[in-house]
This record gives structure tokens, C-alpha cells and sequence, in this order.
């Protein structure tokens, strides 16, 4: 079956919420979970110019809830007995983050939410959800 899940969460509720219906499923398959938080290195592009501190503010509160998220599903692993690994990466693109992350670390399965902070305006996936499908060549499964 699976052996090492990458379990990825944004740090909001709707992320968090997938991600802990992930560990269950690696307790079943016996498999250990790298639960990962993608830093987006710059949020405002195309957006013109940002105030460096505002902007300073607003990727040290993403860093904060996305490991406050990470912290929530380790203990939740840990308690289920799962062998558990936490990994933060900053990419300008969280879903390239997140396939990158599986390949390096040798995931055979990569578990996140259909929708998380920005899933809101978005009808059926969340484009992170979207493009991480696109982009991965090892199966993806999607929590709505």
C-alpha cells in the first residue's frame, strides 16, 4: 500500500480538518506521515507595490497559523502512535512545494484538502488542490 504519506496543511481549518483525517489512514497502512506547511515566499505578486513591513507582517502571521497546523496534526500522529515528521518550505508556488517536498522525501502518497485558505472563491478545487494533481506523479488523494 503506502509507506511514507506527505500530509500537507496550510494552517486553516479546512487544511487542518483533511490533514487529520490522514493519520487513520496511515496507522492502517502502517505507513510514517511528513505533515508539511508551504510558505508562499511572496504572496502579492501582481499585486504592485507592498509595504515591506506589512508585508513582513503578514508572511510572519501565514508562518505562525501554517505551524500552529503542523503542531495540531503532529500531536494528533503521535497520540495514534504514526511515526511523524514536520517540514515547513517556502516556495513562491505552494504546489510545486508540495511535490518537490514528496519527492525528496520519498512519499508514495500525498494527502492534503480540496480547499484551504484561498479554496473559498474557488468552485470545485482549490487551485493549490488543482495544481498539485497536475503536477504529481505519485497518487494524491483529496479531503473535502
Amino acid at each position: 500500500m503506502f509507506t511514507k504519506m506527505l500530509v500537507a496543511t496550510d494552517g486553516s481549518q479546512l487544511s487542518i480538518d483533511a490533514a487529520l483525517r490522514a493519520i487513520p489512514l496511515a496507522k492502517v497502512a502502517g505507513a510514517s506521515a511528513v505533515v508539511i506547511f508551504v510558505q508562499d515566499t511572496y504572496p502579492y505578486t501582481g499585486i504592485g507595490e507592498a509595504n515591506v513591513v506589512g508585508l513582513q507582517d503578514y508572511i510572519g502571521a501565514v508562518r505562525a497559523e501554517g505551524t500552529r497546523g503542523i503542531d495540531r496534526v503532529r500531536a494528533a500522529a503521535q497520540e495514534a502512535g504514526v511515526r511523524v515528521e514536520t517540514l515547513v518550505v517556502e516556495d513562491h508556488l505552494p504546489a510545486r512545494g508540495i511535490v518537490d517536498a514528496a519527492a525528496n522525501c520519498g512519499a508514495d502518497l500525498i494527502v492534503m484538502g480540496s480547499h484551504g485558505r484561498s479554496g473559498i472563491a474557488k468552485l470545485m478545487l482549490g487551485s493549490v488542490a488543482a495544481k498539485v494533481l497536475a503536477l504529481s506523479p505519485v497518487p494524491v488523494l483529496v479531503i473535502k
